[in-house]
């Protein structure tokens, strides 16, 4: 196992253990740093999360730098519409996703950490449209809602919430990301596959 030791934007030098040798660097982002137009609530970081614990305590929301230069076009496409972005989680460390899995033992939902994880490569977010002000746009269903209406396909949503749904979707797609089918919020770096899992010590 290979040990990579660099200092991301904002935040102290990190220790990077790579658990793949397909990469020679992998550089995490502080995604506020990076664009601070950004919203940031970092629900894991608090008990307002379905768990109702602290998941993990990390000072930042980190990103895989390849995907934080994409999500920049994405917030400079959204500012003239008045809009932006507010995202709820990016990077988690592999014991958190451990925790998720334990509560969730669910692939449509939470990635089995056996097989690596989506979040634990840094590639994969969590966010929502909001307005200039900083108001959530109406969606089909709220963050982290288990049920169908978290689901794209989901159409007995208002008319309102299935168009910011679909902006949002529109728009990450535009840009280089993919959406997971069973949660309108949770975006996917296209080739997310092809990046390691990380694990960080700060």
């Amino acid at each position: 196992m290979k040990k990579l030791l660099f200092l991301t934007l904002g935040i102290p030098l990190l220790s990077i253990r790579l658990q793949s040798s397909e990469f020679s660097t992998t550089e995490l982002v502080d995604l506020q740093a990076f664009i601070p137009q950004v919203q940031i609530d970092l629900k894991y970081a608090t008990p307002d999360n379905f768990t109702q614990q602290v998941v993990y305590t990390f000072p930042c929301c980190l990103l895989i730098k390849d995907a934080a230069l994409y999500l920049k076009d994405v917030q400079a496409e959204l500012e003239p519409m008045g809009l932006g972005l507010k995202v709820w989680d990016g990077f988690r460390p592999m014991a958190a996703q451990w925790k998720f899995w334990e509560l969730v033992p669910d692939e449509r939902y939470v990635s089995n950490p056996t097989k690596g994880g989506r979040h634990t490569r840094g590639t994969a977010i969590d966010l929502t449209l909001i307005t200039k002000d900083g108001e959530e746009l109406v969606m089909p269903s709220a963050f982290d809602d288990f049920s169908e209406k978290a689901h794209r396909n989901y159409m007995e949503a208002s008319e309102e919430a299935i168009k910011n749904r679909k902006l949002l979707e529109t728009i990450m797609e535009k840009h280089g990301f993919v959406g997971l089918a069973t949660e309108w919020w949770h975006f996917d770096l296209a080739g997310w596959e092809n990046y390691p899992p990380l694990d960080v010590t700060f």
